[in-house]
């Protein structure tokens, strides 16, 4: 069965002030980064899909503080939290979201692919599971290289019922490869709640399948989730091989968009629940209290950051269009 990480304490014992104020930053920068694409989504500027984070924002940072800048992540379709938490610039990423050229892929991606090898974010991908095997792969060719970073996959709670979850889950464990498996479960894939597509309550149970540890954490606390990110990473990069977190988090908006399809799988009351728990508040609430932080070194962070946002999209909307004659730039076959 998987070990349940216990909620960290009010007081953040062993957890240092930098790290408080580095979680709280970066849970800042994913929320205002989809707050402002969702509304930009709604007013019809941004073409294609936008699957939003807000909310789940706890998990990305608390992951995202316990790695190096030459650890690699894989994500999912719901996947601007991870870049922007593992560093990839607002101007990249909205650019991108246009489809601009001086976007993160060149206005080629869209939502679901962007990614940025410079810093280690090796993609999302709008393909259910897809990111689990790559990042297998780029834990593989780490130890193959002789090198000691690790290797980050998340994805949902429905990617466990994908063959790719699977082979690359298995393959990681009989090679002991350095790999750290994260499912963000946020209870539903796409519409349909956990309890319809499997039987298992706890999702990281399924990690003793392969010999694999597994721990079971409250994804609306950051600082719980860097503490179990921090062990995991620190267990793969000495060769102790892989490990899976289950971070119990929540989305607030719909599947797809703010609005999505309005198709009603799920009631107000279970949102305003979850939203009272909201992993912003919480950090915000222990770190006034600890002394960590005070209100007004905090409404700077969020003013710095909005700031930084609105510069972005006026730089995203003031950049041209990809031209036609670079079609098949970077386009080959086998």
């Amino acid at each position: 069965m998987a070990q349940r990480a216990s909620t960290a304490s009010k007081k953040s014992p062993q957890v240092s002030t930098a790290v408080i104020r580095d979680l709280h930053e970066r849970m800042v920068r994913i929320r205002l980064f989809e707050t402002e694409a969702g509304k930009l989504m709604e007013a019809g500027k941004l073409p294609g899909f936008l699957h939003l984070c807000v909310g789940q924002e706890a998990v990305a940072a608390g992951v995202m503080t316990a790695l190096r800048d030459d650890d690699q992540i894989t994500s999912t379709h719901r996947g601007h939290g991870h870049a922007v938490a593992k560093g990839v610039g607002f101007r990249a990423m909205y650019a991108e979201l246009y489809g601009r050229v001086t976007g993160a892929c060149l206005g080629r991606g869209g939502s679901m692919h962007i990614n940025d090898l410079s810093r280690g974010m090796l993609g999302a991908n709008g393909i259910v599971g897809a990111g689990v095997p790559i990042a297998v792969g780029a834990a593989f060719a780490a130890r193959y290289k002789g090198e000691d970073s690790v290797a980050v996959t998340f994805f949902g709670d429905g990617s466990t019922n994908i063959g790719a979850f699977h082979e690359g889950a298995n393959m990681a464990a009989v090679l002991g490869l350095p790999v750290v498996f994260v499912c963000e479960n946020n209870g539903y894939a796409e519409f349909t709640p956990q309890s319809a597509h499997m039987l298992l309550t706890d999702v990281a149970d399924r990690a003793a399948a392969y010999g694999m540890p597994s721990v079971i954490v409250d994804g609306m606390d950051a600082v719980a989730v860097h503490r179990a990110a921090t062990d995991a990473v620190a267990r793969a990069r000495s060769g102790a091989g892989p490990m899976m977190i289950e971070a119990k988090t929540y989305r607030y908006f719909d599947h797809q968009g703010v609005k999505g399809l309005r198709h009603p799988y799920r009631s107000d009351e279970e949102v305003a629940e979850w939203k009272a728990r909201d992993p912003i508040d919480l950090i915000e609430t222990r770190a006034i209290a600890d002394g960590t932080a005070t209100r007004a070194e905090l409404d700077d962070v969020w003013q710095r950051t909005r700031d930084e946002i609105a510069e972005a999209i006026a730089y995203a909307e003031a950049s041209p269009l990809p031209d036609p004659a670079d079609l098949l730039l970077n386009v080959y076959s086998g």
